[in-house]
């Protein structure tokens, strides 16, 4: 949190050119493309990055399928995980996210820059709607984050809690690649008493295709998600403490 609040003084300055920037872009998508929009967003994180001395590094890119729609789902750390994401993430993506945390400044003008959806935990019709919205966008091509654990808890520590089984209807749905995230040191950024530089990791897993999920329930499709996000997490910090 520390952290979080330096980063937002650090660029403070920049606030009157870049907040209006986002939200001009990000209310008329019929004149800035979804490429401009999104490269817009990378270009504030890389601030963002700069300024905090964060560094995330990104393992298993050519894993993302080149062509179509697909889900992404990570583990939840912090609130640095969808900008690691984001960055690393070369083509045009969004996100779901909790309409609750979705509203304050900057995190606002994210979302509507990347057009993302913003889910009501508390409205079961509206959460019905946005699964419809983002199954139709997935199967015309886009590319979304969504955080099955559904929520962090502070200074996480790499676990990885359980994972939400209704998050997994929209792969269902649009029979798309299910591309599982694995997020390490994320909760660093933001989410933790560190003040110094620190590095994240973004692991983009293997796809599970519909042929291996499509005959699951989405609680069996729940648990090889997150089994296999926390078999890469621990795989990762058993080598990093091995000794030399």
């Amino acid at each position: 949190m520390i952290k979080f609040i330096y980063v937002i003084i650090m660029n403070l300055f920049r606030a009157p050119y870049l907040i209006p920037k986002m939200r001009r872009e990000a209310d008329h998508p019929e004149k800035y493309s979804e490429e401009e929009r999104y490269d817009l967003a990378r270009y504030v994180i890389r601030l963002m990055k700069l300024s905090g001395g964060i560094r995330t590094k990104a393992f298993g890119t050519v894993n993302l399928p080149e062509e179509g729609g697909y889900m992404m789902y990570p583990n939840h750390q912090g609130k640095y995980d969808a900008l690691g994401i984001i960055y690393t993430h070369k083509n045009p993506c969004s996100l779901v996210m909790d309409k609750a945390k979705s509203n304050t400044i900057l995190v606002r003008e994210f979302i509507d820059l990347v057009q993302g959806k913003r889910l009501d935990k508390k409205d079961v019709r509206q959460a019905l709607t946005i699964i419809n919205e983002v199954s139709e966008d997935v199967k015309n091509g886009k590319r979304y984050i969504l955080f099955p654990e559904g929520g962090y808890e502070f200074n996480n520590r790499n676990e990885v809690c359980g994972f939400k089984a209704g998050s997994f209807k929209i792969a269902l749905k649009t029979k798309a690649p299910i591309i599982p995230v694995a997020l390490i040191d994320s909760y660093k950024v933001f989410n933790s008493f560190n003040f110094g530089p620190v590095t994240t990791q973004v692991h983009y897993l293997k796809p599970i295709l519909f042929e291996e999920y499509g005959h699951l329930k989405t609680q069996e499709i729940a648990d090889i998600v997150r089994s296999r996000i926390q078999e890469k997490i621990d795989e990762v910090l058993r080598t990093e403490s091995a000794p030399a």
